[in-house]
């Protein structure tokens, strides 16, 4: 049975944190999802690169089984298992595709970092010193629909919430309110 991966889907509420490089995104997430797991919010993560990236180290058996042929390769110990899938004939990353391959059991959010033109709630970050970042003034105008609040370090002008991005506990009591939000809509 050939399975179209694009129409695969997860039932766990998905979160992007969005914003141009070095805008802050990982060590914002690596202060929220603490904050989170605090409040009993089990997490997972989906981080998206454009660098050609490895997981597994040359030399070790399941690096070399890998790239022996093996399309997928699971390495597991008692603390935690990870599976490699090799990818080179998929046209492009699908994010539901992924986000299905969690266990929705163990998880109430997945956030995303990166993914931006992804039609997915959001959250778009903003530092003013990114000069990149000084065109993008007109936030309502440019943002898209899926932006659910802007994590700033200076005051804007848009009718979003806004967050103050050096304040993950801020940024968590949203999260966290969002995703009650989504669970009292579902039932």
């Amino acid at each position: 049975m050939n399975r179209n991966i694009n129409t695969i889907d997860t039932t766990l509420p998905i979160l992007g944190i969005t914003a141009y490089s070095g805008t802050g995104k990982t060590t914002l997430l690596k202060q929220v999802i603490p904050l989170l797991r605090q409040q009993r919010i089990r997490v997972g993560l989906i981080k998206h690169t454009h660098h050609n990236m490895d997981v597994d180290k040359p030399g070790k058996d399941s690096y070399e089984l890998c790239k022996a042929g093996a399309t997928q390769t699971l390495v597991a110990s008692q603390q935690r298992w990870a599976l490699m899938t090799e990818t080179p004939d998929l046209p492009e990353l699908n994010l539901h595709y992924l986000a299905s391959r969690f266990d929705a059991n163990s998880l109430d959010l997945i956030l995303v970092e990166g993914f931006k033109q992804e039609p997915i709630p959001k959250i778009a970050l903003y530092r003013n010193s990114l000069s990149r970042n000084s065109i993008n003034l007109g936030f309502d105008e440019i943002l898209d629909p899926y932006v659910l609040a802007i994590a700033s370090d200076i005051p804007l002008e848009t009718s979003l919430p806004q967050l103050d991005i050096n304040q993950p506990e801020q940024i968590t009591v949203f999260i966290a309110e969002w995703l009650y939000s989504q669970k009292t809509r579902r039932y």
